[in-house]
């Protein structure tokens, strides 16, 4: 597994001109889009709004469906609602799901009532998550084994420009020196650009041998948990999903409110922070993709892990000194790493998921992976009241030590890759 076997380079370079690979790209899009509203643009919106730092970071729970999406992605294994099959079926209800959220998103105001900016929030990370495990489960089958590291690559690219349209140009558009757009009227152009993500769906193939699902819904929900924890170092797989990505998850919750306290503006963040973070995670992604397939996933995990620990210390300098070039130096570091431990990450989790239970599984173990920004992040908030951010980004820089020290088992688990 710690390489493609019997694929050139430049074979895998071919399989980028293929329509699976745009699917995956354009379904990725769609998956990005919404997280970074719900991560991101809504908390530096509570901060304009001079909503206090812990109810901020409280408001991260609001985003738990993606820390329990396997308790429901069962459903997605062994229903098919529409003839467009199994995993098509299930992108539409979603994506249609997360455009009637958008829109529901457009009439809150965050200073009239938190308890409905909760409850929508919770509908759109709810239809977010459950997207989550149509595209992932999509792409785990429409792709052979020797293009699920590439694969991963691509999707998170498309991942990561989905992010940047929803945090950069989202707060680029509603910066008053721009086009002075609205929260309100922002979510609205979140909604219209949904629109790629459907017509993905629409023009995309349905993966071969989708239809064999479970044949009833016991063997759907016990299937593939009873499958995956037969394997060895089953629970050292999970304890590591669950710990590599900690630290670097829980600082990134709270980096908008963060970059508002340091003094920048709305267009400032939008250009520095998504702009030179865009082309830095790009730079991340093909450096991880291209590590992993020269020296393998498991050094790869090494290295990446290190260098996301760094990084998750440098957001500290800033309290320092804020100044426009070391926000763009930071953020070029910080986005590089977490892109080549993402892509690390999303090939290790389809490599661990087997194609009979691709929904289920995959979701266990994505939630697991996001259980740092979900959960944890929840008292980011209280602990830099408590405290300051200076300390807050070093603590969160010592979270990656035990996903450090759980690579020493990791090893074994991954000469053994699911079938």
């Amino acid at each position: 597994m710690d390489g493609p076997q019997g694929t050139s380079f430049l074979d895998l370079l071919k399989s980028l001109k293929s329509k699976r690979m745009l699917m995956v790209l354009l379904l990725g899009f769609s998956s990005g889009l919404p997280i970074m509203l719900l991560y991101s643009a809504l908390k530096i919106w509570m901060r304009r709004e001079g909503i206090d730092l812990g109810t901020i970071g409280r408001f991260s729970w609001i985003t738990i469906p993606y820390t329990f999406n396997f308790l429901w992605s069962f459903l997605l294994d062994r229903f098919v609602p529409f003839r467009l099959g199994r995993r098509r079926s299930w992108l539409i209800i979603t994506q249609i799901g997360l455009v009637l959220s958008l829109l529901a998103m457009s009439f809150q105001d965050p200073t009239i009532s938190t308890t409905s900016l909760v409850f929508v929030g919770i509908i759109l990370c709810f239809f977010s998550a459950t997207q989550d495990i149509a595209v992932d489960s999509y792409r785990r089958e429409i792709l052979p084994d020797s293009e699920q590291g590439i694969g991963a690559s691509i999707a998170v690219y498309g991942y990561r420009v989905g992010m940047l349209t929803a945090s950069g140009l989202g707060l680029w558009v509603v910066d008053p020196e721009t086009l002075g757009f609205s929260f309100p009227q922002m979510f609205l152009l979140m909604a219209f650009f949904m629109i790629v993500g459907i017509g993905a769906t629409f023009f995309c193939t349905e993966p071969q041998g989708s239809e064999h699902r479970p044949k009833t819904l016991l063997k759907a929900v016990i299937g593939p948990f009873k499958e995956f924890l037969k394997r060895p170092y089953a629970i050292w797989i999970l304890l590591f999903v669950l710990m590599f990505k900690m630290g670097d998850s829980i600082a990134g919750a709270i980096l908008g409110p963060y970059y508002v306290d340091m003094g920048f503006d709305n267009k400032t963040i939008a250009e520095i922070t998504k702009g030179i973070g865009f082309i830095s995670s790009m730079l991340g992604l093909f450096l991880g993709g291209w590590a992993i397939f020269r020296i393998g996933l498991y050094k790869s995990l090494w290295a990446f892990g290190l260098l996301q620990a760094v990084s998750t210390a440098l957001l500290s300098l800033l309290t320092l000194k804020a100044t426009k070039l070391s926000l763009g130096i930071v953020i070029a570091f910080e986005d590089m790493s977490s892109g080549m431990g993402t892509s690390a990450m999303v090939a290790l989790m389809a490599s661990m998921a087997n194609r009979r239970f691709t929904a289920t599984q995959y979701a266990l173990l994505s939630s697991l992976a996001s259980f740092g920004r979900t959960f944890m992040s929840g008292f980011s908030g209280d602990i830099i009241e408590s405290t300051n951010y200076f300390s807050f980004f070093l603590l969160c820089s010592l979270f990656a030590l035990p996903g450090l020290l759980l690579l020493f088992k990791m090893g074994k688990v991954l000469e053994k890759p699911s079938s």
